[in-house]
């Protein structure tokens, strides 16, 4: 008999679901990390297992080895006998829920690849379709270990044989899907551009981007620049109005009203001022521009706006420093009363 007090686990078998056979054929569920040993060696608090992380695992960013620590250590310390286990798999297209039946072992003669195991008992099996996209999603979690909270009633239903009524909340989980999906590859694209595109390649990077627009661009040389990094163009040779002068900026923090001041100064009859950071503009600098036709501010996220838009005409060099891939998500359908 299932007790549904108890805790509710979600487990992946590897990227690519390698590990399912030991998951339902041998009826192990289990972890890699080939390299930490026997976990159940480790004194038994999460800052061992960090260190011992750390000292394994080298390459290790520093973010990362507290999140890879403690799923070692729920999974040998705080996952107990009778707590339910929600696996999807990736071979099957299946959500298999079971009932975890083993303490914690260490058998790399089982599989070598996954020697962190516990035993479990899978009790049934259902098609993805039976939940709702928020089920979905939370076992979808980027991580190979993880507790069910949000929707661990709509599994245990599952369980029980009672129905899930999906059409409630569906439109409201599938926009908020959209929106983290969108918001995190927004998020992607800005920390490429601070981490790797830094001045004088930000300067190449706008000049290109102002390319695939329709412009024609003239870089300012190395050195002292007076404000201006490019000058854009439409005609051939530069020399029809408008011109365009252009200033940029790849820290990312707020650019204020000096700067941008500074910048129309610079900005002569029949010219126009744009400036472009990776960061923001302080409300005195939005403030000024507002009142200035041809005076243009673009920021980080407007700036990330235009590289989506005009993603597929960029350079394979750009393209390759910024990986992204075209895929299709569901959008809400508004509904008439």
């Amino acid at each position: 008999m299932i007790d549904k007090e108890k805790t509710m686990w979600g487990i992946h078998a590897g990227k690519t679901g390698d590990a399912d056979t030991l998951f339902l054929k041998k009826k192990y569920i289990a972890l890699g990390w080939t390299a930490m040993g026997n976990l159940s060696k480790i004194q038994p608090n999460r800052e061992s297992f960090k260190e011992k992380v750390k000292e394994n695992y080298p390459e290790k960013k520093r973010g990362a080895i507290p999140i890879n620590a403690g799923q070692l250590f729920r999974f040998v310390h705080e996952m107990k006998v009778g707590d339910l286990i929600i696996y999807p798999s990736k071979q099957s297209r299946e959500i298999h829920i079971g009932e975890v039946i083993g303490n914690y072992k260490y058998s790399p003669n089982i599989d070598s690849r996954y020697p962190h195991q516990r035993s479990v008992k899978w009790v049934m099996s259902f098609p993805r379709t039976h939940f709702s996209q928020g089920a979905l999603y939370e076992i979808g979690s980027a991580i190979s270990l993880f507790q069910v909270k949000n929707y661990a009633d709509d599994f245990l239903a599952a369980l029980e044989g009672r129905k899930i009524d999906l059409a409630t909340e569906e439109d409201e989980t599938v926009g908020l899907v959209a929106e983290e999906i969108e918001e995190t590859t927004r998020d992607f694209i800005l920390k490429i551009l601070v981490r790797e595109i830094k001045g004088k390649a930000f300067e190449e990077f706008v000049g290109h981007l102002l390319n695939i627009m329709g412009y024609r661009t003239r870089m300012a040389p190395e050195g002292p620049d007076g404000g201006i990094d490019i000058l854009a163009h439409k005609d051939e040779l530069g020399l029809e109005p408008p011109i365009v002068k252009v200033q940029v900026k790849s820290s990312g923090g707020n650019v204020g009203d000096p700067e941008v001041s500074a910048l129309y100064g610079k900005v002569g009859p029949g010219e126009y001022g744009l400036l472009v950071t990776i960061g923001s503009f302080t409300k005195q600098a939005l403030n000024f521009a507002k009142e200035k036709t041809n005076l243009r501010l673009i920021d980080g996220t407007e700036l990330v706006g235009l590289i989506l838009q005009h993603y597929k005409k960029f350079d394979s060099k750009y393209r390759g420093l910024i990986p992204l891939k075209k895929i299709y998500i569901p959008e809400s359908i508004e509904k008439s009363d």
